[in-house]
């Protein structure tokens, strides 16, 4: 049973003593009083509270989950970037008109040593008849563009026609040397396609040298002074 201390203050019958570690213990009057050390007592268990997590995480445990999340932010926007630069429509700057794409042009190096067949099926190497025009005839027969360029060569030009056929068959101008290349490899080692209702032409200098293709023979002004050139 407690005993009241020395100015008669103790519990009352039935209860048991306090702790004597706690010291005396006083108890306001007006609760109030005990607001600070109350929010004392918070700030302390909070602390605490913090510190218990702090070390249950540990450093690596602090910053591991904003790596992944960064990382998917990256992907998504990369992927987003992905698609819109695949959907996005591309306005035409032609107006709706189609591109017009202009024939392959074969490039300008030395001619091959080839020998072509003659109208007397008699092999003629075609290096033998340099300078030249030589004129691809086997997508037109095209007589008229022929005949105006063998009539603007200068002398010494020869103006040549080749056709993919087995036979040259005849001159369609007067001047013009007539060859066939069966074997197509003129054209394949120029890498110049035949396109239907054209004649593409070259100019070829005394040296074997091919300065110039013309793909599609037409106005003789569009070749005139290179032609003229080669007689030089």
């Amino acid at each position: 049973m407690g005993m009241p201390d020395a100015e008669g203050h103790g519990p009352p019958d039935g209860l048991p003593d306090l702790p004597p570690e706690w010291g005396r213990v006083v108890v306001p009057d007006d609760a109030s009083a005990l607001a600070e050390e109350a929010r004392q007592v918070r700030r302390e268990l909070l602390a605490a509270r913090r510190q218990a997590t702090s070390r249950r995480l540990g450093p690596a445990g602090r910053g591991a989950p904003a790596l992944p999340v960064l990382a998917l932010l990256v992907a998504l926007l990369i992927t987003l970037t992905g698609l819109a630069a695949v959907t996005w429509p591309r306005s035409s700057r032609s107006g709706g008109a189609p591109t017009v794409l202009p024939y392959p042009t074969a490039p300008i190096g030395p001619l091959p040593a080839l020998d072509l067949v003659g109208p007397d099926d008699a092999p003629v190497p075609l290096r033998s008849l340099l300078p030249a025009m030589i004129i691809l005839v086997d997508a037109c027969v095209c007589a008229e563009q022929v005949g105006t360029a063998a009539a603007t060569a200068p002398p010494g030009v020869t103006v040549v026609t080749v056709t993919e056929n087995r036979s040259a068959g005849s001159a369609t101008a007067p001047g013009v040397r007539p060859l066939a290349d069966p074997a197509g490899g003129l054209r394949s080692y120029l890498h110049l396609s035949a396109h239907p209702g054209t004649a593409a032409a070259l100019l070829v200098d005394r040296q074997g040298t091919l300065v110039r293709v013309v793909p599609d023979l037409g106005p003789v002004t569009d070749y005139r002074d290179d032609l003229v050139r080669l007689g030089g």
